[in-house]
């Protein structure tokens, strides 16, 4: 999980964001977006307003034996477009998880579950992953069993999955469930590389829980996941992803196929 100063970033042990003094001094110093890169200003992590774009973001849990969250949640995942209408993307190490099942909550909130709770069924690793839990290869898809004869997608919508989009092409919102809080956070900023399998941004207090946040374009396209290098990073500050390239997009083709 994403790591904060050696605690894992996916692990509800992680320090309170402290948002109010991050905003305030991030008002006075951030830079503004421009038009085409997201509302901007950049580098300022506030509380995520709950819209049906953010419903598509949702936390990880443990399942009990009748499919119902237990303990807290760990990671976050959303809800990436796909011909059945049942995948999630998130981190692969976010899906490591020995015995038991997980289940994924859109749109969690203070303890509810305004749009459900979806049973994970199947999931998908890189191959990188699966052999040597690779840091260029942490990204995996979910697939979810419907409930009452619905479709997730059907319930919440989507964001298309993209690979191959040039790192920093345009801003990204970022928007994960620290393990400390019960609200989703938000930020904005324009990712830049970190070699030539990583990317990076600059947004306070993304700390443990916010593994697998998706990083949204301004195009409503997934464009990187929270996870990587040092499976997120080594502070609250800097958050990265894998560069979606080739091996993610053949990933993407065997979750959709099935």
């Amino acid at each position: 999980m994403k790591r904060i100063s050696r605690i894992s970033r996916g692990s509800a042990a992680s320090r309170p964001a402290l948002l109010g003094a991050v905003v305030l001094l991030a008002l006075t110093s951030a830079s503004v977006a421009a038009a085409d890169d997201g509302p901007g200003p950049f580098k300022v992590t506030v509380d995520a307003a709950a819209t049906r774009q953010s419903a598509r973001v949702g936390a990880l849990f443990g399942a009990d034996g009748a499919g119902r969250p237990a303990g807290g949640h760990f990671c976050t995942a959303s809800v990436v477009h796909s011909p059945r209408g049942d995948l999630v993307v998130t981190a692969a190490h976010c899906v490591d998880r020995a015995g038991g099942g997980l289940v994924f909550v859109p749109g969690y909130r203070d303890g509810q579950a305004p749009y459900g709770v979806w049973r994970v069924t199947r999931r998908f690793v890189p191959g990188g992953w699966a052999a040597g839990r690779d840091e260029d290869s942490d990204l995996a898809f979910v697939t979810v069993a419907g409930r009452d004869g619905e479709r997730l997608e059907d319930v919440v919508g989507a964001n298309r999955f993209a690979a191959g989009v040039a790192t920093g092409a345009t801003a990204v919102t970022v928007t994960g469930y620290p393990g400390s809080r019960e609200t989703p956070i938000v930020c904005t900023d324009k990712p830049v590389p970190y070699g030539r399998t990583q990317q990076r941004v600059e947004c306070p207090d993304f700390t443990g829980g916010t593994s697998g946040s998706p990083w949204i374009d301004g195009d409503g396209r997934v464009v990187g996941v929270l996870g990587g290098h040092e499976q997120g990073g080594a502070t609250a500050d800097v958050s990265y992803s894998v560069v979606l390239g080739g091996e993610a997009a053949g990933l993407y083709r065997d979750a959709t196929a099935g």
